[in-house]
């Protein structure tokens, strides 16, 4: 049997869970719906459908699902999305729950040290969606390891609305920044260990910063990452100004993808060699350079600046002059 569905199955081990005074007084720490009608539902969280029979088999042997105050659940200690749950998916899930009721229960741990207090391993989504509906959340409580928690974590993330690229390369480099070897973080992502390596790799040839800048881009894939973390490697300053404007965080997040790597693979262009204007016995009087929108013209004073000097407040004459040559 594979560690996936070992530690699945030891996940779901029953604890008993004491109620606190304020669970004893409230409607929301008793049992929670109709177990046949969660077990219908179950079958959602997995595709795999021995493990999904599994966790179907615990809750009809007595693992108690309770419902919690929302505002007393946190999150993971390891954040995988890049964004917060939001726009018109977020919107009509919302709805549906609203709806229809909370099918699945989440998984939490009790958190240690604070009484009361819970840690989501999988169902963030559903928790979010509940908190801001005002309702309570339908849990399975277990006492998890860490390497637990994160492994259910992953587990949800491939078997029900896989993160980008880069939320799983990032999701894997924090996982190791944590001390969490590369066994748990294969197991928690369902990767290969090559694939795995190279998404660490990426993650962290390019800076935290700017990868939250940019966002999930569910669009963009390995080699577009790979490519954009060779082009930017040390070199902050074409990218820290351009991430700090209100329109780059106003756009969808492949857009900002898109943005940033177009800055690195079309440099502004160096301007031509300047065009010399020189006096009728050759001495340099200016230079000029074009552009599409400006013309830029650089008077040679050679210590004098007169000429420059009259030449500017003469501007406006030369102008008026200008334009009734081009009346008549």
């Amino acid at each position: 049997m594979n560690k996936r569905r070992d530690a699945l199955r030891a996940m779901m081990t029953p604890i008993a869970v004491p109620p606190s005074s304020e669970d004893r007084s409230s409607p929301r720490a008793n049992a929670a719906g109709s177990l046949k009608a969660m077990g219908l539902s179950l079958k959602s969280l997995s595709d795999d459908a021995e493990e999904a029979r599994a966790l179907r088999t615990q809750l009809a042997s007595g693992a108690q699902v309770v419902e919690l105050d929302p505002n007393r659940v946190d999150p993971s200690f390891v954040r995988d999305r890049l964004e917060e749950p939001k726009g018109e998916d977020f919107e009509a899930f919302k709805a549906s729950l609203a709806r229809d009721g909370q099918q699945i229960p989440i998984l939490v741990r009790p958190q240690l040290g604070e009484q009361g207090r819970y840690q989501v391993a999988y169902g963030h989504r559903r928790l979010a969606a509940l908190r801001a509906l005002g309702r309570p959340v339908k849990a399975i409580v277990r006492n998890l390891t860490d390497e637990q928690l994160i492994v259910a974590q992953g587990k949800e993330n491939t078997d029900r609305r896989d993160l980008s690229f880069i939320e799983r390369a990032l999701f894997a480099a924090r996982l190791e920044g944590h001390g969490f070897s590369r066994a748990a973080l294969i197991s928690a992502l369902s990767l290969q260990k090559g694939n795995l390596s190279t998404m660490i790799a990426i993650a962290r040839s390019l800076p935290e910063a700017l990868i939250l800048a940019i966002g999930p881009a569910p669009k963009i894939g390995r080699p577009r990452w790979e490519r954009l973390a060779e082009l930017v490697g040390t070199d902050d300053s074409k990218w820290r100004k351009m991430v700090s404007h209100p329109d780059f965080s106003a756009a969808d997040s492949d857009v900002r993808f898109e943005q940033v790597l177009k800055a690195f693979t079309n440099p502004v262009k160096a301007r031509d060699t300047p065009e010399i204007v020189k006096t009728k016995d050759g001495k340099a009087l200016a230079s000029v350079q074009r552009d599409k929108s400006k013309v830029h013209l650089v008077i040679e004073s050679r210590g004098d600046s007169t000429f420059g000097q009259w030449l500017v407040s003469e501007l406006p004459e030369i102008y008026a002059t200008f334009l009734r040559r081009v009346a008549t």
